[in-house]
């Protein structure tokens, strides 16, 4: 147990430099106050004192503003961090290294019996208001950015953004990367390399989408090619992101 809550404190020094010191942490991150009590919540569900673990969960929600019903399963070194207004439904399914901001849910879209909550695989991040709705896997290292609501399952490292959640660009590719990091997930829904305002959201949006068509264009001409028809060779001037970049002072 005390090895459990070691490790538990190490993880929060590694996802949060806010963190001073491990007295801080023991007794100031309702995340983890959350986390322990729904071990216990979760051993008591699983021996059939369902009343017990419901009234645990019951107070933790009161102490912490974190929700996690006993029934959900949830791996190692798990943080939520702030916490405040996280819903954890029953069937959920949590993987090791997973991390929660404030005000996520991870909901059911159904009132019927069984698996109705999300599996979120090692690695996802969710970041803060996302809400994850429904029976489906969230794989391995994705992410979700700030107030999301994603209904349909997300790829293996992908970056997902916006309502309905969609994923930012071509998840096999590596200009899916860049793009993401450019104007895709941030826990807070703010991105470091874009600039936070409508006109600039718009054009990065338009870079994006711009950046697809020219993929899209370039596979019909060798398309044409191919068959003996004949295109254009000339050369398009190279569009670069940093060439129309909003300064945030503009």
């Amino acid at each position: 147990m005390f090895e459990a809550i070691k490790e538990d404190v190490r993880g929060v020094f590694h996802r949060d430099p806010a963190a001073r010191n491990t007295l801080e942490v023991l007794t100031c991150y309702p995340g983890l106050h959350a986390l322990w009590l729904h071990r216990m919540a979760n051993k008591l569900w699983l021996a059939d004192w369902r009343w017990l673990a419901r009234f645990t969960s019951h107070f933790s929600r009161w102490l912490t503003g974190i929700e996690i019903h006993p029934g959900a399963t949830i791996g190692e070194r798990f943080f939520i961090d702030h916490g405040m207004g996280v819903v954890i439904g029953e069937t959920a399914e949590i993987g090791d290294d997973v991390t929660l901001y404030q005000g996520v849910t991870l909901g059911g879209t159904s009132w019927n019996k069984g698996k109705r909550h999300p599996t979120l695989e090692d690695g996802v991040v969710v970041g803060a208001g996302a809400k994850v709705l429904g029976p489906f896997t969230v794989k391995k290292g994705a992410k979700i950015g700030s107030n999301s609501v994603v209904v349909k399952e997300v790829p293996e490292g992908a970056t997902v953004v916006g309502i309905p959640g969609r994923v930012v660009g071509d998840v096999d590719q590596k200009a899916r990367v860049d793009m993401a990091q450019k104007m895709g997930f941030d826990a807070y829904g703010v991105s470091a390399d874009q600039p936070q305002d409508p006109v600039s959201h718009a054009i990065a949006c338009m870079l994006e989408h711009m950046h697809a068509q020219d993929k899209r264009v370039e596979e019909l001409c060798k398309a044409v090619c191919d068959v003996g028809g004949e295109v254009s060779k000339d050369e398009l001037p190279e569009l670069k992101d940093k060439d129309i970049k909003l300064d945030q002072d503009d």
